[in-house]
């Protein structure tokens, strides 16, 4: 089985056409279709079909394709291993991370590491709830930034603790109750989850950490944007960072009650597999990260 077979099958399966596959390749599409039939019968099976919507992938096509997909991603890591422990550093770093991140720790540090490694390039995919740290899992991402899980394989992973912070309860400016000084009357509305379900979700353990009965579930996102949008035009109740509520984009849509309990502590830090540890980009970025988060922590107090 050749690389290039592998590669004309991903190329067609996410162009969803020859004419794009080949054009993406910068191949002919006699010479792609040829490719393809060939890797079919060595494997005797269909892999693409062709019909008046494009081109879509067999049952075995996926399976092919998603394992194509992992032998791109590796054979990427190693050739930008093999560069960066050269010396040349080239390549691209994938980072997932959290609101929090993406907004006060991330401009800073992709700053600062633009600056000394030009030649790598960031590409950031921004994540509200990393419980269970599924790119991260899935080889997705190189490095994740966001709440340490408690769930992680020590010998799989270096953790790498950056800042804390606090989840505290957020309503819309102008909110009845924008006043409140009691977790408890919070309770009493409806609630936005942060994940894709309530059931370990912030709000869950923050209210079960001062003895109260998880608030109703209003709805549930993943998405620090839909968060915004529907506290700010309903009565709900949400949970932010605290270093978050007084940021430019969402002190415009919501406030934090003065509420006499305390928010629930979370430990935020950069999480990375530890075979990434040895890609020098890794190292460097997560050393950028440290300094971003001493900035932060220095001015915030």
């Amino acid at each position: 089985m050749k690389l290039s077979a592998l590669q004309a099958l991903v190329a067609a399966v996410e162009e969803g056409s020859f004419r794009g596959a080949a054009r993406r390749l910068g191949v002919s599409q006699p010479a792609l279709t040829k490719t393809l039939r060939e890797l079919e019968l060595e494997l005797s099976t269909t892999l693409v079909e062709r019909s008046t919507r494009g081109v879509t992938p067999t049952l075995q096509g996926k399976v092919l394709y998603e394992r194509a997909l992992n032998v791109a991603r590796e054979l990427t890591a190693a050739t930008d291993a093999i560069n960066q422990m050269g010396g040349n550093m080239v390549g691209t770093l994938s980072v997932s991370a959290v609101p929090l991140a993406v907004m006060l720790l991330l401009p800073e540090a992709a700053r600062t590491f633009g600056r000394d490694f030009p030649g790598v390039k960031l590409r950031i995919v921004e994540e509200l709830y990393m419980a269970h740290l599924p790119r991260l899992r899935r080889r997705e991402v190189d490095v994740a930034i966001g709440g340490i899980p408690d769930d992680l394989a020590s010998g799989e992973y270096g953790i790498e603790p950056l800042m804390t912070t606090r989840m505290v309860p957020v309503v819309r400016k102008g909110h009845p109750l924008a006043g409140a000084t009691s977790l408890a009357d919070l309770g009493r509305l409806g609630w936005i989850y942060t994940g894709v379900t309530s059931d370990a979700g912030y709000a869950t353990t923050l209210f079960a950490m001062h003895q109260l009965p998880a608030p109703p579930v209003a709805a549930s996102v993943t998405s620090t944007l839909a968060l915004l949008a529907l506290l700010g035009r309903s009565d709900y109740a949400g949970l932010l960072p605290e270093q978050l509520c007084t940021h430019p984009i969402a002190a415009q849509f919501v406030v934090a009650p003065p509420v006499a309990e305390a928010g629930l502590p979370l430990q935020i830090g950069a999480v990375a597999r530890h075979e990434s540890l040895v890609l020098p980009s890794v190292r460097h970025f997560i050393a950028h990260l440290h300094r971003a988060a001493y900035r932060l922590t220095r001015e915030t107090g």
